[in-house]
């Protein structure tokens, strides 16, 4: 099994924009998230309560939980609702909008990295990012 914790660079990004698009992102936000370079870093603390950091240099978004407990998450504009679960080297997140649209992120961890994976399940969009391990 791949290691979870650690920190990540992003290397690159498929299909970004047209997926944030999607789930209503604004023109200009969509610009800045797109050419950004974020890096992620991947916590556990010893209570078992997972933290995702991801930084750029226009915002930092951190992601705080526990496996299989519904936690909710602040957007620009939105509350989710969400759940993330672990299998193995699949940490999988999913979110629901006010407006009642799902959302997915999957995570897959090898030793080099990670690929992460949006889906919008409404219109079935989708796009990737992948990440190489600092």
């Amino acid at each position: 099994m791949a290691q979870i914790v650690g920190k990540y660079v992003h290397v690159k990004s498929e299909n970004l924009d047209d997926y944030f698009k999607t789930v209503g992102v604004p023109y200009i936000a969509r610009k800045m998230m797109g050419a950004s370079n974020p890096t992620m870093e991947i916590t556990k603390s010893e209570d078992e309560k997972w933290t995702i950091t991801i930084s750029t240099v226009f915002r930092t978004v951190v992601y705080s939980f526990k496996l299989g407990e519904d936690y909710e998450e602040t957007m620009p504009g939105a509350v989710l609702k969400c759940n993330t679960t672990l299998d193995g080297n699949i940490m999988t997140t999913k979110c629901i909008s006010p407006d009642k649209s799902e959302t997915t992120r999957t995570y897959v961890f090898n030793d080099d990295g990670l690929t992460l994976n949006y889906k919008h399940h409404n219109s079935q969009k989708e796009a990737v990012r992948y990440y190489k391990r600092q």
